[in-house]
């Protein structure tokens, strides 16, 4: 019987300036530089070590490849199709991480690590395009009903700032109104008392989140597709 690799890997999001200095989802990947896939970009991660525990290998695997100590790293999913590998079987457990725009700028950037619109990926190595779907998949649906929009801005935020995160994971417009509307109902997100500084008209409202608001994922495990 043969035997069975396991692997881990992890999707990093975060709002980055695209060619045209607009904010865009995007991941960092890395290139691989042996094979299988060899010269093909790829998700970070690596070979899951006996002697530590899954967080701790996605963790470090992704401080040695990237740079990046992310403070949000959640297991995501698991994926073990038979054939997903070339040279054997391979099961990879994925954890997804968010990362605010200042975070972002300490990952390591060379000729084999780059950061790439989350929705403009090209051919990755075995089946990581379906795994970054499924984490894209994963958190527009989870943006609608919990605060992991917090991961993208820090502790306080304005109103604008928050509807413009959902706006770029969700790739649609939002009605300002509205969405100030559907925030107050939520009670998730409340005052803090304070307003941006330094501004030449009405400074805007600070906001937080209030961890004291109990919001529960509701959203399916799976989407069409993913085995």
């Amino acid at each position: 019987m043969n035997g069975i690799d396991l692997a881990v890997s992890t999707v990093i999001f975060a709002l980055r300036p695209d060619a045209d200095d607009r904010l865009v989802l995007s991941i960092p990947l890395v290139r691989r530089t042996r094979e299988p896939f060899e010269g093909h970009w790829a998700l970070p991660g690596g070979g899951a070590d006996a002697a530590e525990s899954l967080d701790a290998t996605a963790a470090r695997t992704l401080e040695e490849t990237t740079g990046l100590t992310p403070a949000y790293l959640e297991q995501l999913y698991c994926f073990g199709e038979p054939d997903r590998s070339p040279s054997g079987r391979v099961v990879s457990i994925v954890y997804w991480a968010l990362v605010r725009g200042d975070e972002a700028e300490q990952a390591t950037i060379d000729e084999n690590v780059a950061w790439f619109p989350a929705d403009e990926l090209p051919r990755l190595a075995f089946d990581h395009n379906l795994i970054v779907d499924y984490a894209l998949w994963r958190l527009r649906n989870k943006l609608e009903y919990s605060r992991i929009a917090h991961a993208f801005l820090g502790e306080t935020f304005t109103l604008t700032a928050l509807r413009q995160v959902h706006e770029i994971v969700l790739q649609r417009p939002l009605d300002p109104a509205n969405f100030r509307r559907q925030i107050e109902a939520s009670r998730a997100v409340v005052p803090t008392g304070e307003h941006v500084t330094g501004g030449r008209h009405r400074p805007p409202r600070l906001y937080r989140y209030d961890a004291t608001v109990d919001l529960v994922d509701r959203g399916p495990l799976t989407p069409a597709g993913i085995r």
